[in-house]
């Protein structure tokens, strides 16, 4: 048996270049350079989506790893130096503390990590969306490893007939809980309906408990007490011999669903499915965008990517998402376009609540 490789994928939105739309190329630049000079590094890619840089890392540190989480936090310090230098907008925003304290979980950054043993052929996907919050994820997830009208798999691959195992995260209360589908699946649609509370964290295959799935499930205003801009979480899935194939992991992207975040992260919009090319949203800062990377691992080497949502198969979905978004901004600050109160505890609307409060008469 050889050793066991861990992916890590890291994001944090240090500054945007526009407003909220980009990343400056020095600041890409700068976090290619200190990874490409990493002794604890086999292989990284770097890139983005919207505002957020994206590391992608392969080592043998495993998961949790200070060196590897310090080496994140000194490359996004690094580029919000870059950022301040700049005066791009919002610099910093993601990073929560001054100081590093040998965990980046809980210090602002998005965290993605799974530990496992290459197989014959390992292909891995690295989604990473912008203008969202981890709960996004969700319906993506479940149509992957829990829907047989999208993958066919769960019904003609013996391997993966038996169902998976669901580890969801209560955001809020700060627990987890795992279901077993297809035999739990109404159960675990409960709470994972409600995905800004639910988040699905992690999937893994029946039997041999082998890891196929995992995100970022960091809620930055719930960390901050303040709204400092939604999460833009990152989600990593393993393909193909037991788990979804390539396309089976793509396809929920097609139809584009509903998401929070968005202008100010307090509006639905449609995830639109696009190329790294096409990543930066301007309309309304939005609506919210996911990419998706296709990597061939081999000896902890990151062959690739390929750049799934560059394909033209995805052009109806985008203009799918551009009608959503039509009709959700005609509604302007009425919901369901604005998100309902409780995920407005970040705005105006607690300011304004105790203004008016002694305007509001009791009904005799």
């Amino acid at each position: 048996m050889g050793k066991k490789i861990t992916l890590s994928v890291i994001k944090a939105d240090i500054g945007g270049f526009v407003g909220h739309s980009s990343v400056h190329p020095e600041t890409l630049e700068t976090a290619r350079g200190m990874l490409s000079g990493s002794p604890l590094l086999i292989d990284y890619h770097v890139t983005h989506v919207g505002d957020d840089i994206n590391l992608i890392m392969t080592h043998e540190c495993g998961k949790d790893s200070g060196e590897i989480h310090q080496l994140a936090w000194d490359v996004f310090s690094s580029c919000t130096t870059i950022a301040k230098k700049l005066k791009l907008y919002g610099a910093g925003q993601d990073l929560l503390s001054d100081a590093f304290s040998g965990n980046i979980k809980g210090l602002g950054p998005g965290v993605a990590e799974m530990e496992f043993q290459e197989r014959t052929s390992e292909p891995v996907i690295v989604f990473a969306a912008d203008k969202t919050e981890p709960g996004a994820w969700n319906l993506p997830v479940y149509k992957m490893f829990a829907d047989p009208f999208n993958t066919i798999g769960l019904i003609i691959d013996p391997k993966m007939h038996g169902g998976f195992l669901f580890e969801v995260r209560d955001l809020i209360e700060n627990k987890k809980v795992t279901f077993s589908c297809p035999e739990e699946l109404y159960d675990m649609l409960v709470f994972i309906g409600a995905p800004g509370r639910y988040c699905i964290k992690s999937v893994y295959q029946k039997g041999t408990n082998e890891i196929c799935s995992t995100s970022s499930t960091q809620r930055l205003n719930l960390m901050a007490g303040r709204y400092v801009g939604k999460d833009d979480p990152v989600l990593i899935v393993r393909c193909q011999s037991g788990f979804p194939a390539v396309g089976e992991a793509l396809e929920p992207f097609a139809n584009p669903h509903l998401v929070s975040g968005w202008m100010r992260g307090s509006h639905s919009g449609p995830l639109m499915p696009v190329s790294v090319d096409q990543s930066n949203p301007t309309r309304f800062d939005g609506p919210p965008r996911v990419i998706a990377l296709g990597f061939q691992l081999a000896d902890g080497k990151l062959h690739g990517p390929q750049d799934f949502f560059a394909d033209p198969s995805y052009d109806l979905a985008r203009q799918k998402a551009n009608e959503i978004a039509n009709y959700l901004r005609s509604l302007g600050p009425f919901e369901p376009h604005r998100l309902h109160l409780d995920e407005m505890e970040y705005t105006t609307m607690p300011e304004v609540s105790k203004r008016l409060k002694d305007r509001f008469e009791k009904l005799r």
